[in-house]
């Protein structure tokens, strides 16, 4: 079944459970592009880690966990202790919870270096995240797409969202429990992104 590329009313889509909203210039340019950098020199980055044929092997995306204290979280098999907040991160953050009127405890952060980074079908459905999590997705860098597939039917049409330099995404409702998403390998891509999602780890 062919993608289909969102288009959204208002900003906004429930379709199926799929529970989604878009706002594509949160950050403006001169922001966003400042901000670009400053994360890449300033977060601690860590690439994880997997055990293929009794080996172990560096993943291509690099990754950093930061939030409130004392917390941790565990996702496809990695468990990560929050790094403190820093000022970059938490200005970004206050203005994601002006947006979505949540409060969240903890930022995952992922360094796509190109399209030839990223990451495979997958719902951020973990415990420690409770039911129907809001989830808050921060770009900055190249335009990636986003593509969700219904888990239960392969007659919902999979849905294509290009996330763009400085944008937000809300996910929400069911949409983690109905839905996966991914981020395709776009090998003609040859510049960086960087995403952050927010959550609430409870």
């Amino acid at each position: 079944m062919s993608n289909q590329k969102l288009i959204f009313q208002n900003n906004s889509i429930i379709k199926s459970g799929l529970d989604v909203k878009y706002i594509p210039y949160l950050f403006d340019s001169s922001f966003s592009k400042n901000m670009f950098e400053t994360l890449l020199e300033n977060i601690e980055w860590k690439r994880d880690s997997c055990i293929m044929m009794g080996k172990k092997l560096l993943l291509k995306r690099k990754t950093a966990f930061y939030g409130d204290r004392n917390l941790d979280y565990t996702y496809s098999g990695f468990k990560r202790d929050a790094i403190p907040w820093n000022e970059d991160l938490l200005l970004i953050k206050n203005k994601v919870e002006e947006q979505t009127m949540t409060r969240f405890n903890s930022v995952l952060l992922n360094d796509y270096e190109s399209g030839d980074v990223g990451m495979g079908w997958h719902s951020d459905n973990e415990k420690e995240l409770g039911i129907n999590p809001i989830i808050a997705s921060v770009s900055f860098g190249a335009s990636r797409d986003l593509l969700f597939k219904n888990k239960d039917s392969s007659s919902v049409d999979r849905i294509k969202v290009i996330l763009e330099n400085g944008s937000l995404l809300i996910m929400k409702g069911k949409t983690q429990h109905l839905w996966n998403h991914s981020i395709p390998k776009r090998l003609k891509v040859k510049k960086r992104r960087i995403n952050l999602t927010f959550r609430t780890i409870i």
